[in-house]
């Protein structure tokens, strides 16, 4: 299983609003304190205020802010929100490649077991949970 940058750096957004929380932070804070590429960091910011997990405050003095508790942030929920398709394998996910391939079916149901569980391992957990691993 292999995440895109995107999810990576909402993480890691939404980890550094938490510890910081109740202060705003800019997104050229985050971009300096990981090291990460501001422009990338403002479609990351887009999408979680979108999905309203953080709240953005406009002006001169604005920032960013969780819009909810850490322990109300969903792991999993937050990954299926961030992330656009999930196929562990895309070959087996494509009917044009599998047509003469009977047990293609079989696999691509394991596959999807898979999937299923890594889900739900990420849906045990809240970004307080995360928190309390990084302290």
């Amino acid at each position: 299983m292999r995440m895109t940058k995107h999810t990576d750096y909402a993480i890691r957004m939404l980890l550094l609003l938490a510890m910081r929380d109740p202060e705003l932070v800019t997104i050229q804070e985050v971009a300096r304190t990981y090291d990460i590429s501001k422009n990338h960091l403002m479609k990351v910011a887009h999408k979680l205020v979108q999905e309203n997990y953080v709240r953005s405050v406009r002006g001169r003095n604005g920032g960013l802010l969780l819009a909810r508790a850490p322990e109300l942030i969903n792991v999993g929920e937050l990954v299926k929100a961030t992330e656009i398709s999930f196929p562990l394998v895309e070959a087996f996910h494509s009917d044009a490649n599998n047509k003469d391939v009977p047990s293609a079916d079989k696999f691509r149901n394991v596959i999807d077991e898979a999937l299923a569980a890594y889900m739900n391992v990420l849906d045990g957990y809240s970004l307080r949970d995360l928190m309390d691993n990084v302290r």
